[in-house]
């Protein structure tokens, strides 16, 4: 039966034109972007990945600047150091002659004191962008990966590089007054605090130095605090504020008070540590810990070759210097050619991971290029099919004449 209400050789053919005209549309999306997932309507599984991995791409990059720095700063350490193991080197030089008795002491003397002061020239000298290696203590931490398990969860990883005192005067760290805020504080390194208590820290002027390490116990939890370099006594109280306030695994609940000063070198900002629980919080101690920072070398200050005892104590001291300063050169060594690896391996990482994203979502422009006129000769043949279908009507006109 033939009709001129339904055509199905047209239907069939526009159908088929349809979808040669839907291909030709992918493939010339694959040829301008080059990819042939490039939203997520086209597989969004697969972009979901290549997009967390994008950002991971990306993540790694700034990790890598951050490497460059870390070895900067490091390799900064590292040159001061071996350049005060040469030092030292000639100092040791300096000492063997004064053991000698015909020989000016006095004068070799001067030489040695103006070695040291050298090394405290090199000492101040030696940091990057703040930050100081072979002065105070404590350590750094350089951002050196970020791992995704399995689950999806990311967590940061550092290399830890440890500061080496190469001064030749040491620095008292982190002089803290405690007092009781009242008598339900009852003992302040131990023992139990009472409902509504609380402790008060009174920093004094002076006490801060690059380094200084403070630490407060509470609930079994240690918190430290890192003083960084030029902090004041406000920028201290604020760091410990922060971090007791932001550790989770203090079952008690601690909140800290500030009264800070105006002028941030006038003494007494007070850090007031309160439990807030309303129940009595046991096992609960806070102690401020500090002691003395720097000073590695600092037995320089006491070398005095100017007599023959002296001579003599110099002697059997300088060794002990130059191991020091022996070991804070191979200690940074080592620490910066951990980050110049770790610099490489997240270069390669990027590399491999660029590749894979690459191949999840680049096109193959050969296969496409195929693609492309295989459907242009389907799209003619479609087009002449859909001609020859849409003439079949008028073949019924002969039947009424």
């Amino acid at each position: 039966m033939s009709s001129i209400l339904t055509n199905q050789s047209a239907m069939v053919a526009l159908e088929t034109l349809r979808g040669i005209n839907k291909g030709m549309n992918q493939v010339q999306s694959e040829i301008s972007t080059g990819k042939k997932v490039s939203n997520a309507k086209d597989n969004a599984a697969v972009f979901a990945i290549s997009t967390v991995m994008s950002a991971d791409v990306s993540s790694f990059d700034k990790i890598s600047d951050t490497l460059n720095l870390g070895s900067a700063t490091v390799g900064v350490a590292r040159a001061a150091s071996e350049q005060v193991v040469d030092i030292l080197t000639e100092m040791k030089g300096l000492i063997v002659s004064a053991q000698e008795d015909n020989v000016d002491r006095t004068k070799i003397q001067t030489d040695v004191a103006a070695l040291k002061s050298q090394i405290d020239t090199i000492v101040g000298a030696a940091q990057f962008n703040g930050q100081n290696l072979i002065a105070g203590s404590g350590s750094i931490d350089v951002l050196a990966s970020l791992d995704r398990a399995s689950d999806g969860s990311v967590s940061a990883s550092n290399i830890n590089v440890s500061r080496v005192s190469l001064e030749t005067s040491a620095e008292t760290a982190g002089t803290v007054a405690i007092t009781s805020g009242n008598t339900g504080f009852a003992a302040i390194s131990g023992g139990t605090v009472a409902d509504a208590a609380s402790v008060t820290a009174t920093f004094t002027a002076g006490a801060i130095s690059t380094g200084d390490t403070f630490t407060v116990t509470l609930a079994s939890e240690n918190i430290t605090y890192v003083a960084k370099a030029n902090e004041t006594l406000n920028d201290v109280a604020t760091g410990l504020k922060t971090a007791i306030e932001a550790n989770t695994n203090i079952n008690a609940g601690f909140t800290v008070d500030i009264t800070q000063v105006s002028d941030p070198a006038a003494t007494n900002t007070v850090l007031t540590i309160n439990n807030d629980t309303g129940s009595t919080a046991t096992s609960a101690t806070t102690s401020f810990t500090g002691g003395t920072i720097g000073g590695g070398l600092a037995a320089l200050t006491s070398l005095d070759v100017s007599t023959q005892s002296g001579a003599t104590s110099a002697l059997n001291a300088i060794d002990a210097l130059l191991t020091t300063s022996i070991d804070a050169a191979a200690s940074f060594g080592s620490a910066q050619k951990r980050i110049d690896t770790q610099g490489e391996f997240v270069s390669s990482l990027m590399d491999s991971m660029k590749v894979g994203i690459g191949a999840l979502v680049d096109a193959d422009l050969e296969e496409a290029s195929a693609r492309l006129q295989s459907l242009q000769v389907q799209q003619q043949l479609g087009v002449q099919a859909l001609s020859i279908a849409n003439q079949a009507p008028q073949s019924l006109l002969s039947l009424f004449r």
